[in-house]
């Protein structure tokens, strides 16, 4: 074969081969026809009110806890109760072997007594001196002496008696009683020991159980929807969920070293839970009426951004939509839809936009909703 009709050869198949590799689509431009099968939900109009969650812990309420601290350095003399027991206002809590404080009464007792005595003298005088002064036997003088006397030995005698009232009030606190009703929480020393008069070395804790609150830890960015007197409740777990709830002081100043406020909220009535247990709580915020309703398990989240997908025909539309309130199951849908656009709530996870897809309807969602207004129905 001489060497032009080969080159003519080659050329004719290099052709045929390109043209075959062009005529067949590449790899990457083959899209899936399959079907997937959705669960929809009709958005509908509604009212939602919106709901702040936070944690807390249940405390005793201002005056429904005592702490008991040593007045002094100070061995414990007495303690009759244990942790568990109950307390009736003005019982005997703790005795204090305070020497010093015995030792300082005795003191001002017998100053008391010896100005008592000194007054007593300086009256006797001052009265014998008028006399003598009326049968002309004493000068002036002697009787203005004995009255300055009298009156020096009565602020003597006033002074020492506030003496022995101050020491019998240290002595006093060598005795601490319970001021309510109320019970042990907590024992940490036995008669006998050594405590400091320091908080940090304290000997018993007594709670009233029936005046118990919440203080929750809101975050700060949901703090300006916290508002005194909303009503809130408790967020599962293992204690009673229909305790009820209600905020009795809003937010104030932020927890150091936390991005939270505390939020006190009172148990409407007694309730079975425990102090110092930690709960889930939430709080009823603003309240939106006739706005455009889903359930919040349709929105998709990607990043930042919302959306959600809409059955329109047997095509499954992404559609960006803006958020506002949510109680927890539902969520209000400002802008994106309108009433009776149909959402997927079940198999939108990685589901591309314009996919085929199969409809059910949820069986749990009620009837769609019939055609809305123009004005009102659609999240503009």
């Amino acid at each position: 074969m001489n060497r032009s009709l080969w080159r003519g050869l080659s050329g004719v198949a290099f052709a045929a081969a390109t043209t075959a590799a062009c005529g067949a689509p590449a790899s990457e431009e083959v899209t899936s026809d399959a079907i997937v099968s959705v669960t929809v939900q009709p958005a509908q109009l509604g009212d939602i009110r919106g709901v702040v969650h936070a944690t807390g812990v249940v405390t005793p309420s201002p005056g429904a806890e005592l702490i008991v601290v040593a007045p002094e350095a100070a061995r414990i003399a007495e303690i009759p109760r244990a942790t568990g027991d109950r307390v009736r206002r003005g019982d005997v809590l703790v005795r204090f072997d305070v020497p010093t404080a015995v030792a300082d009464v005795q003191r001002q007792q017998a100053e008391v007594a010896r100005a008592q005595a000194t007054l007593e003298a300086a009256k006797a005088a001052e009265t014998r001196a008028a006399d003598l002064f009326d049968r002309g036997v004493a000068a002036r003088r002697e009787v203005e002496d004995a009255h300055r006397t009298a009156a020096d030995a009565t602020a003597a005698l006033a002074q020492a008696k506030a003496a022995l009232g101050s020491a019998d009030a240290v002595a006093a606190r060598a005795t601490v009683r319970a001021t309510f009703d109320g019970v042990v929480v907590r024992r940490l020393h036995n008669p006998g020991d050594l405590v400091e008069a320091a908080a940090s070395d304290p000997i018993l804790r007594v709670i009233d159980p029936r005046r118990l609150e919440i203080v929750a830890s809101v975050p700060l960015a949901d703090a300006v929807k916290v508002r005194v007197g909303a009503a809130a409740r408790l967020a599962g777990g293992a204690l009673d969920t229909d305790v009820a709830l209600k905020v009795i002081a809003g937010p104030a100043a932020v927890e150091p070293g936390t991005a939270t406020v505390p939020v006190r909220l009172a148990l409407a009535g007694l309730a079975n839970v425990p102090a110092g247990a930690p709960v889930e709580v939430d709080i009823d915020a603003e309240h939106h009426e006739h706005v455009v309703l889903i359930p919040m398990r349709a929105i998709v989240r990607e990043g930042e951004d919302t959306a959600v997908f809409v059955a329109t025909g047997e095509k499954a539309q992404r559609r960006p939509v803006q958020i506002g309130l949510s109680d927890g199951t539902r969520v209000e849908i400002l802008t994106g839809l309108k009433a009776g656009d149909l959402v997927v709530v079940d198999g939108q996870a990685g589901l591309p936009d314009g996919a085929a897809i199969a409809v059910t309807k949820d069986a749990g969602a009620s009837k769609a909703a019939e055609p809305a207004p123009a004005r009102g129905d659609t999240a503009k």
